[in-house]
């Protein structure tokens, strides 16, 4: 026989949960409240969403990878929800001073994250050794933290609802995740569209902290005041002050900590640091003797003292045989146009940059401008600023002699799809019979395997290839496109793949035109010999679909 359920004796809990309170005392009707707590579940959700991209994209712009720094704090915020949902169980019996105080932790972490990060980033990422990593760890701390405060959120929202009215459950997680669900939407759409272009990621992450700090506080003191004694109150109210003049005298000072930060991560000879909508652009140097350097979104795309020695081992080899057409893929700062419109029997050179800012400032900036040999003001060089990939879709085919991939290094994250099977097999569309594609596929001796899968996908994409390396010779720098800034004791070489469509091209200089400043045939042929000796047999292609970079 089933004994009927005997209430447990008053005070007794044999589940552990906290008491119910009875409903909240509100200064307005329990409808209005109900909307109230919803507007800011919708507005919290948002700002923890760009609280999160902003992490990924100011990772992936420090640190390169995309995908691992997505992954990273994705899969550790995630994590760390679960952690502050359960942590936040022993605080419902104090919801509303509990949320308030949850909020302005969480707007001070995730406003000032951004900042911290690059601060790091700047001041100790040129140190080497453990410092080096700095970024990242505190990419996992920011992470962690951040996700323990928006999990703990929902429980203590949840208490707030049930107090204005209660109702079943289910009913109230359905209002909660709805208005949650609504608010990430929000952001996410935010971040990218508006936030990002018009503020920059850093006032983007302090505009957000405080929107966040006013929107827990208005729905504490205003909507839960009753709930708070009158100690609670003001303590309340200067820690949400506090917090919100912290992230304003931030903003303030916002541009002369980018300064000092750039300074620091650049040397003191930046001459010019441009935000274009796609990437920032900074050059150092060119002047007093000093070499004009460029940055890309933090990377040296080139060195001064070494540039030639890269451009002309990329273009020269590719440019013996027919050469009237020439196609660039990348290069927006003209100096791969310079090596090829070099040649007297080059009658048209198309240049497919990504970014028209870069183009821009090669074609006025007066130190850029005159290292590219004004390769945009020439007659024959014709510019078109689309993303490779889409543009090789729309090329007429069999219509270049010679194309160049002058492109970001293999192993970013936005640059795999450039070295995809699909991508070559485009490129070898456009070219003419007896056309030659010449590709910069990273260092040899550093990252072999990635070099020799960089050869592997073009043969997969029905070309006959030849591949070489060259030594970079400038001292502290890695060579090549897209170094990190800093210093590096790595081997300084590049490796390139040069491909025919119809037979192996042989490695040579065009004898028809001088010869280049930093390259010699022998060299030249000794570099192809050094390059088949660190052949990695087996390698599989890279596709779109799997990349292998």
């Amino acid at each position: 026989m089933i004994e009927p359920h005997t209430p447990a004796p008053p005070r007794v809990r044999p589940d552990r949960e906290p008491p119910r309170q009875g409903p909240a005392r509100l200064p307005v009707r329990p409808d209005t409240g109900r909307f109230l707590v919803l507007a800011c579940v919708f507005v919290c959700a948002a700002c923890g969403l760009v609280y999160e991209l902003e992490l990924v994209a100011f990772a992936s712009y420090l640190m390169g990878d995309s995908v691992t720094q997505a992954s990273v704090v994705l899969s550790v915020m995630v994590f760390a929800m679960g952690i502050g949902s359960l942590a936040a169980k022993r605080l419902r019996r104090f919801a509303a001073a509990g949320f308030a105080a949850l909020e302005a932790t969480l707007a001070l972490v995730g406003g000032c994250s951004a900042m911290a990060l690059y601060a790091v980033f700047a001041w100790t990422g040129g140190w080497g050794g453990l410092w080096a990593d700095g970024p990242r760890f505190l990419l996992v701390a920011f992470s962690l933290a951040i996700g323990l405060l928006i999990g703990a959120e929902v429980p203590l929202l949840m208490e707030l609802i049930q107090r204005v009215r209660r109702q079943d459950a289910g009913g109230a997680v359905a209002d909660l995740f709805a208005a949650d669900y609504v608010g990430a939407l929000v952001g996410g759409l935010a971040f990218p569209f508006l936030l990002l272009p018009f503020l920059g990621q850093l006032t983007s992450s302090l505009l957000t902290g405080g929107i966040n700090v006013v929107a827990g506080a208005a729905l504490v003191l205003g909507l839960f005041r009753r709930d708070l004694t009158c100690r609670a109150r003001c303590l309340l109210l200067v820690a949400n002050i506090t917090v919100l003049g912290v992230l304003a005298s931030a903003a303030v000072l916002v541009d002369d900590f980018e300064r000092a930060a750039r300074q620091a991560v650049y040397g003191d000879d930046a001459r010019v640091a441009v935000r274009t909508g796609l990437q920032e652009i900074v050059l150092t140097g060119g002047t007093d003797g000093r070499p004009l350097d460029l940055y890309l979104d933090g990377r040296l795309r080139f060195e001064g003292r070494d540039e030639r020695r890269y451009h002309e081992a990329l273009v020269q080899p590719a440019m013996s045989g027919p050469h009237a057409r020439v196609l660039i893929l990348g290069g927006g700062d003209g100096l791969a146009a310079r090596e090829a419109l070099g040649h007297p029997g080059v009658r048209r050179v198309d240049v497919v940059a990504l970014d028209p800012g870069l183009v821009r400032l090669a074609r006025t900036h007066p130190a850029l401008s005159r290292l590219n040999g004004h390769a945009f003001g020439d007659p024959r060089a014709h510019v078109a600023t689309e993303e490779a990939f889409q543009w090789l879709r729309g090329a007429p085919p069999a219509t270049y002699d010679v194309v160049v991939a002058d492109l970001p290094d293999p192993g970013i994250t936005a640059s795999t799809k450039l070295y995809s099977q699909e991508f070559y097999g485009l490129a070898r569309r456009a070219l003419a019979p007896g056309g030659r594609l010449v590709v910069h596929a990273g260092p040899v001796a550093t990252r072999p395997r990635v070099f020799w899968t960089v050869e592997a996908t073009m043969r997969a994409a029905g070309l006959h290839t030849a591949s070489y390396r060259v030594d970079g010779r400038d001292t502290g720098l890695t060579a090549g496109p897209d170094r990190t800034a800093g210093t590096s004791r790595a081997p300084r070489d590049w490796g390139f793949v040069l491909a025919g469509v119809d037979t192996r091209p042989p490695l040579r200089l065009d004898r028809q035109q001088p010869p280049p400043r930093t390259l010699t045939q022998a060299e030249l042929t000794a570099d192809g010999r050094e390059a088949e000796r660190t052949r990695v047999a087996g390698l599989r292609a890279s596709t779109l679909v799997h990349p292998r970079y």
